[in-house]
């Protein structure tokens, strides 16, 4: 997983943009929840909830936007994805 979120509980990061951002979470937040984690290489990433969902597997899609992300840390979790993205293909 990609984040750890600082009310416990892990994610994986599936899609990042300026505005926007999706995970996979062990964990459910609701809508308009703030929530925080910590990379594997300590920076955390903060996010408004939007929405979220539970899938068939029992992990649950939220999607919401980033909240002071500073562009060195979106660049490197983009490259991450797109890092991913290729290797899974």
């Amino acid at each position: 997983m990609d984040l750890t979120w600082s009310s416990g509980g892990a994610a994986e990061l599936v899609a990042l943009t300026a505005n926007a951002m999706t995970v996979r979470s062990e964990t459910p937040h609701p809508p308009g929840a703030r929530i925080e984690g910590a990379t594997a290489e300590g920076p955390t990433l903060k996010m408004k909830v939007h929405s979220g969902k539970r899938e068939a597997d029992g992990v649950y899609r939220i999607e919401g936007r980033p909240i002071d992300l500073g562009r060195e840390l979106r660049e490197s979790l983009a490259a991450k994805l797109t890092s991913r993205a290729t290797s899974a293909g």
